[in-house]
């Protein structure tokens, strides 16, 4: 383009434009004014155009190149026309009449008037196959590199946070698993006494292997062999694979794979097991590809290594808290007890928490739950010791507050600086009677035959091992009263601590749970854990022991109820009065309710003021030889009531009055530790058992 075509050449010598072919290279000049664009032989070559053909216009150049490259070609020279550039460059798509694409490049001068107006561009046009060739198989090997450390990370990162060997196979099963490895299948064997035991299986159709679940660590399989020799192998044609191996050869038929990469997977020195990657549409294993397959195999036996010791420690942990709990709970007459625990998943960090229920003399039964410090072994060791010593003082008959000191002073002289919290508590299911202590431990929850739910205010003292040290032996017993149907919870802080969450809204969920869980003991016990342990999560160990005294509705003829009433607990009395109305009219016997919910109201508020408790309240029907209602209130004061007369100004002292104007008979009767004051109420004619 500035010389003559039609000049004389030299003998020999090529034309400009020739020489520039012969380099995959042409050149143009740009006429904007007149439009025209003029091509060298070379250039004409580039754009695969035949000379007789092109119209000397960009028009005419533009039917070899796609319309998206004209238009971006076409917007880089105005930009650079409109910027006052001097230059510009761009890569293009010519399309060849043989059907092949060309990647192409023009690079053009501007030149430009005195005003500074674009007049003509003069450049060069030259195929850029080859230089984009390189470019584009650099850029392939880059996103591959890329791919390969991305498969890497993410499979380091989700297996970093598998703790036990069924967290590792769920990591490498689970959704996404697959492509995080870059494979269409998987399969996972670990070694177990000279055999290969198939744990995990992912892909579709590889669930056929799971009939080959155990294969003898021969050599016999591909696996077995990657195994013995501590070699992995990389096949690309499973059907030659299986004529090496007719006892896979059924197996390799009917799953749909073409490639598989069998490593072994070693770790200390030792081969642990052997991995299988399936791969579809693949017929090579590059170097690259080769080194990830076996940097994958070393971060998956890492990972297997390290969940096996876990499994292994907490085996041996779990063990060792086992065997210091007790192996079988002593059955009681008169109720039902449960007992659970669940342990922390932290290793051997286990937890010194332990239940006991232990048979005492003249039929009662002791019930105790603690926990020592700390997360370990040694924890789990001094809870077995501790846990004796309680189960040999109870049993020798001492009072609730006796055995607590004696087990405190027992652990302050183990030459431990551990402390344990524990609630013991001394149960006779007949009268439903219940001593209680409590060494720094949560105190029990119970809930009534209505279904409401409180934690008694059970006194207590230092934690056992503490109070002997600090001289405090001191553990005051409170006594509740069980009355038939009612149920005790005992449990320790797993239950009911939830991370960043007071302690509280723990013990309100905990009873909630409770007012809304099944009446029988084990049926409760399990709502609990599934409720409570499962939503609080795996940080602590959790014991609970579940005590139900046996309900007693009384016959069909001599039906009978009773219920609890807590001092100051207004709640209490309201539910009381409703019961007892209720009671009667399922009894046939509505007739009565006005005067024995206003006697029962009396009797409970004398002994809800006068006494240091609360009471029960039963009412039973007497069938012989009149039908007839009698109500029992319970106390734990031995000082009896008597009839007083109140003059006429009194706001008191018209209580027994009052009974004993309402009831055909009453009195007052010893009970035990205490006294109870009852009232007869015989059934009017209307009423009867079939009203």
């Amino acid at each position: 383009m500035g010389e003559d075509p039609g000049a004389p050449r030299p003998p020999g010598a090529t034309a400009p434009g020739e020489r520039l072919a012969l380099n995959g290279m042409g050149s143009f000049e740009w006429d904007l004014s007149a439009g025209l664009l003029a091509l060298d032989p070379a250039g004409l070559v580039i754009f695969d155009l035949d000379p007789e053909e092109y119209d000397g216009t960009p028009e005419g150049v533009s039917v070899r190149v796609p319309a998206e490259d004209a238009a971006r070609l076409r917007e880089t020279v105005e930009g650079a026309l409109a910027a006052g550039e001097e230059s510009f460059g761009s890569y293009f798509m010519v399309h060849r009449r043989d059907g092949r694409e060309q990647w192409t490049h023009a690079q053009g001068r501007i030149l430009r008037d005195r005003t500074g107006r674009g007049e003509r561009i003069v450049g060069i046009v030259r195929d850029a196959a080859a230089e984009l060739a390189h470019a584009m198989q650099l850029r392939k090997l880059e996103a591959a590199r890329v791919k390969q450390t991305t498969i890497v990370q993410r499979t380091t990162e989700a297996l970093s946070r598998a703790v036990t060997v069924d967290d590792v196979t769920a990591t490498l099963t689970g959704a996404g698993a697959l492509e995080r490895l870059g494979a269409d299948g998987l399969a996972l064997g670990l070694v177990e006494n000279e055999a290969i035991k198939i744990i995990a299986l992912s892909g579709e159709s590889l669930e056929i292997l799971s009939e080959r679940r155990f294969t003898r660590l021969d050599g016999s399989l591909p696996l077995s062999q990657a195994v013995l020799t501590r070699k992995a192998r990389f096949v690309t044609s499973l059907a030659e694979l299986a004529g090496e191996f007719p006892l896979l050869a059924p197996y390799l038929r009917r799953i749909q794979y073409d490639a598989a990469a069998y490593l072994p997977l070693i770790a200390q020195a030792r081969a642990i097991g052997g991995l299988v990657l399936f791969y579809r549409r693949r017929t090579e294993f590059s170097p690259e590809e080769r080194n990830l397959c076996l940097g994958l195999a070393g971060i998956v036996a890492q990972s297997l290594q390290r969940a096996l010791l876990f499994d292994q420690e907490r085996e041996f942990a779990t063990g060792l808290q086992a065997a210091m709990l007790p192996r079988r709970i002593p059955e009681i007459t008169g109720g039902e007890i449960a007992v659970r625990y669940h342990s922390a998943w932290s290793g051997r960090e286990v937890g010194g928490d332990w239940y006991d229920v232990i048979a005492l003399p003249r039929d009662r039964v002791g019930i105790v739950v603690g926990d020592v410090q700390g997360h370990d072994t040694h924890a789990a060791a001094i809870m077995g010791q501790l846990r004796i010593a309680i189960r040999a003082y109870a049993g020798e008959g001492h009072a609730p507050s006796t055995v607590l000191a004696r087990a405190s002073r027992f652990l302050a002289e183990l030459d431990t600086e551990r402390f344990a919290t524990c609630t013991y508590a001394q149960v006779d299911l007949e009268t439903g009677g219940v001593r209680a202590v409590r060494a720094g431990h949560l105190g029990p929850l119970i809930r009534h035959t209505d279904g409401r739910t409180g934690w008694p205010n059970l006194r207590g003292g230092l934690p056992l091992g503490l109070a002997s040290v600090f001289e405090q032996e001191d553990f005051p017993e409170t006594r509740l009263d069980l009355v038939p149907g009612e149920t005790l919870v005992l449990c320790t802080d797993g239950l009911v601590e939830e991370p960043a969450a007071s302690i509280t809204a723990g013990m309100e969920a905990l009873a909630h749970a409770v007012r809304s869980g099944p009446q029988e003991a084990g049926a409760l016990a399990d709502h609990l854990l599934d409720r409570l342990w499962e939503r609080w999560g795996s940080g602590d160990d959790v014991a609970l022991l579940v005590l139900r005294r046996a309900p007693d509705p009384g016959t069909h003829r001599a039906p009978r109820i009773h219920q609890y009433i807590h001092q100051a607990d207004p709640e209490g009395l309201s539910e009381a009065r409703f019961a007892l109305r209720q009671a009667l009219r399922d009894w046939g016997m509505p007739g009565l309710a006005d005067d024995v919910e206003l006697a029962a109201g009396e009797l409970l508020v004398n002994a809800l003021l006068h006494t240091d408790g609360g009471a029960v309240l039963t009412m039973e029907v007497l069938p012989e030889p009149v039908r007839r209602i009698r109500l029992w209130v319970k106390d734990r004061s031995s000082v009896w009531p008597r009839r007083r007369s109140p003059g006429e100004a009194a706001t008191t002292g018209r209580g027994l009055l009052l009974v004993d104007a309402l009831a055909t008979h009453w009195g007052v009767e010893s009970r035990g530790d205490g006294k109870a004051v009852w009232c007869e109420f015989t059934a009017p004619a209307e009423d009867g058992p079939g009203r």
